[in-house]
């Protein structure tokens, strides 16, 4: 521990290291803002924000579509996304003491405290539904049951094995969320958004079984469910196989309910080659490149999949 810097508070641990963090992509330095940043893991935002956008640039083929709509969307998902993720490091903070892939973590090195986690959870909670408001009445509706749905996530671990897909359904909420901004109101056929919200669940379901690979002597010590706590990393694996299986015509069929058309199925078949390439670097023999399966590959895939619906949308 060093002593602490002038004007933050309590003692500040030794600089993070992006480059050795197990958390991976996380911001370097100390300062308070930066600890607070790395508290709820912000880089892992590129993961689902372009999802959020899909459904905003989708939407926006049956509805105008403002500025002002696109920036509080953004403003919404990144305010749930924070409280989720802050909530989630409190409850899971006698675990990640113990777990030593999540010691590094801003909690339980001491970076900042559970009031401090807590603080910004309440803000980033009370900002969501401000956004929610100013959106439309829908989406203020809507918010609370969104919110308590993604905060509730940070239990699922404690009772369910397929707390991956509570994730999913989690972050699902995001392109719903930018549809309805945009629109006021549900798809138009129906079964639009339940594509996407099937596909980003069992997306996000898949990458998450990839990232919780690891843990699977920690989870059965500990009594926590997981699907690799209960049937070893190999059948596992293959879980999150099938359900990439079913991103990729979920997609597809999104795509078709709302409208778009050549290039962005282009885009999905650009994300199955990219989801493939991932899977071939996941072996149930060897994990060492699960940083690159996990961390890199799907930022790229979720933005390749919004680039090529806004090319769609803008030569349409």
């Amino acid at each position: 521990m060093r002593t602490p810097a002038p004007g933050l508070p309590g003692p500040v641990p030794e600089p993070v290291d992006p480059e050795a963090h197990p958390d991976g992509q996380v911001l370097g330095g100390e300062s308070l803002l930066t600890r607070y940043l790395n508290l709820v893991k912000f880089p892992h935002t590129l993961f689902a924000l372009p999802f959020a956008l899909l459904g905003v640039v989708a939407a926006s083929r049956h509805a105008p579509l403002e500025w002002r709509t696109v920036a509080l969307a953004v403003i919404a998902f990144t305010a749930a996304r924070w409280a989720a993720l802050g909530f989630n490091m409190v409850a899971d903070l006698r675990f990640d003491r113990e777990n030593p892939r999540h010691r590094r973590r801003e909690l339980p090195r001491g970076a900042l405290t559970v009031a401090q986690a807590l603080g910004s959870v309440l803000l980033a909670a009370l900002l969501f539904l401000a956004a929610a408001w100013a959106i439309n009445p829908l989406c203020f509706r809507l918010a609370p049951l969104a919110l308590g749905w993604i905060l509730a996530y940070s239990y699922a671990k404690r009772f369910t094995d397929w707390s991956h897909l509570w994730l999913g359904l989690s972050l699902a909420i995001a392109p719903v969320g930018g549809w309805l901004a945009v629109t006021g109101s549900w798809s138009d056929p129906a079964w639009a958004l339940v594509a996407i919200t099937v596909a980003v669940a069992t997306w996000v379901g898949g990458f998450d079984i990839f990232y919780s690979l690891p843990d699977q002597h920690f989870d059965r010590a500990h009594g926590l469910h997981s699907l690799v706590a209960r049937y070893g990393i190999r059948r596992t694996i293959g879980v999150a196989r099938v359900l990439h299986l079913i991103t990729l015509p979920a997609l597809v069929l999104f795509g078709i309910g709302a409208g778009l058309g050549p290039w962005y199925q282009a885009g999905v078949g650009a994300a199955g080659l990219i989801l493939l390439y991932e899977h071939s670097l996941v072996r149930p023999d060897d994990l060492s490149r699960l940083d690159t399966a996990f961390f890199t590959l799907n930022a790229v895939m979720s933005a390749t999949v919004l680039a090529f619906a806004l090319l769609d949308r803008l030569l349409r």
